[in-house]
């Protein structure tokens, strides 16, 4: 126990004269916040655990009421943990709600409950120990590309997919499996690089976990579209990771240590934006001020920075074109990830930059506002309602009849393109900034179709 908290390794005591109340006196949820909901079912189609499984409970509203009940007084049961755990986190509530409800608040303090209060079994404990020993850190992670390459060019990935054993014994190792991306060389990137032409902004990039570890030429693309734009583009060394993970599953001062961390890095770099090429970090980065409200010696710190936070297509808007654009002859279906349009309400910069493009095409998907099932790491956690999840949105992509799907979060490319598999479909994927590198460069279509 840490200053009168619960860590996340910690198990609660049990009071003698019975369960202990959900809440502690730590951050809960807002009983203002709370009562904001009327309980209207405006969220109800845009949830995707209820349009999964039509229960109240699995609802926002639901999970409201739920906290109210802890608020009330009521005992943190398995049951009320196991509702709050099934959400995603996706925010398509907050879009779809008329009352202005922040779910995003109540949902990230309850959870923050539940990990310091909850005793979780042991196979839960161990599972997610070993995710936040490894995904929260660029440097393990990049350990795997070696092992990972090998597994995939060896044949070996193949034959353990035709076996079914592993979807049959471990269906959270088989979920990190599918989703593995075919890995490429691409150099890291340099400290900072010039920009071409008038300098028009200083600029910081995060380079991210999985982002930088799996998806390195997305950070590259990055780097070349904001020079050509005009960016003095600067890399922070050793950044670490954002918190994101950690804060979106309640893990609140692991959170706060990386944004502490992240925050000194990009201060010393001296930039007038921190960009960002992930929406969930972007998300999580914009409210560093909530994180670290309670902080005496980061609070306004954090608060400076968040104010600087910009999503790759923010700032390229913001900024406005000046490299010629090439054309693409291209059809592209833009899938929106929940933390750049719901989280972060990020919707039409990335389909002006799109449209922009000469040539290309873009085309909506169906049910744009459901989650496609990847969350950060609801994933792993829960891998059959996931995959349920990911063939639903793979269905709508592949029925727009697209070359291309294109979206701005890596988690979200590698959930759709492993359903796409799943149903025998065929579409490249690619992130946003690769597609306006090609552009940039004059490069081909079949640049951004190659598997």
């Amino acid at each position: 126990m840490v200053d009168g908290t619960w860590g996340s390794g910690d198990q609660p005591p049990r009071d003698v004269l019975g369960p202990v109340r959900a809440f502690d006196d730590h951050r809960p949820p807002s009983l203002d916040l709370v009562n904001d909901c009327v309980h209207c079912g405006f969220c109800l189609t845009t949830c995707p655990t209820y349009v999964l499984w039509g229960e109240e409970m699995d609802s926002p509203r639901g999970r409201i009421y739920l906290m109210k009940e802890g608020l009330d007084g009521e005992p943190m049961t398995d049951s009320m943990v196991q509702h709050i755990d099934a959400c995603l986190g996706c925010m398509a509530c907050v879009t779809a709600c008329p009352s202005g409800v922040k779910y995003d608040r109540l949902i990230e303090d309850t959870r923050a409950q539940v990990e310091r209060r909850h005793p979780r079994s042991a196979r839960d404990r161990a599972l997610r120990s070993a995710i936040f020993a490894l995904f929260p850190y660029p440097r393990r992670l990049r350990l795997l590309r070696g092992p990972l390459r090998a597994y995939q060019v060896s044949g070996l990935q193949g034959l353990v997919a035709r076996t079914g054993l592993l979807q049959r014994l471990a269906p959270a190792l088989a979920t990190l499996e599918s989703l593995a991306p075919r890995l490429t060389r691409v150099p890291r990137p340099p400290r900072r690089v010039r920009a071409r032409g008038k300098r028009r902004a200083v600029v910081g990039v995060l380079t991210g976990c999985v982002q930088g570890a799996f998806f390195p030429d997305v950070n590259a693309a990055t780097i070349r579209v904001l020079a050509a734009e005009g960016c003095d583009v600067v890399i922070p060394p050793a950044q670490g990771c954002c918190g994101a993970l950690s804060v979106h599953n309640g893990r609140e001062q692991e959170a706060q240590g990386f944004a502490r961390r992240l925050i000194d890095r990009f201060e010393r770099a001296g930039v007038d934006h921190v960009v960002v090429n992930a929406a969930g970090c972007g998300s999580s980065m914009k409210e560093y001020a909530d994180l670290l409200r309670d902080d005496p010696r980061y609070a306004d710190r954090a608060a400076a920075f968040a104010a600087k936070v910009r999503d790759l297509s923010e700032i390229l808007v913001e900024l406005g074109p000046v490299a010629e654009r090439h054309p693409l002859p291209v059809t592209v279906a833009y899938h929106d990830a929940c933390h750049l349009a719901h989280a972060q309400g990020v919707r039409a910069q990335p389909r002006a930059l799109l449209n922009g493009i000469p040539g290309l095409e873009v085309r909506e998907i169906a049910d744009p506002e459901l989650c496609c099932g990847s969350a950060g790491v609801w994933n792993i956690l829960n891998p059959a309602p996931a995959a349920d999840l990911g063939d639903r949105k793979a269905t709508n992509v592949l029925a727009t009849g697209a070359t291309l799907l294109v979206t701005a979060n890596p988690g979200c490319l590698m959930q759709v393109a492993s359903a796409v598999r799943r149903q025998g479909g065929e579409i490249a994927l690619a992130h946003t900034a690769k597609v306006l590198d090609a552009s940039l460069r004059g490069l081909p279509v079949s640049s951004l179709l190659q598997p």
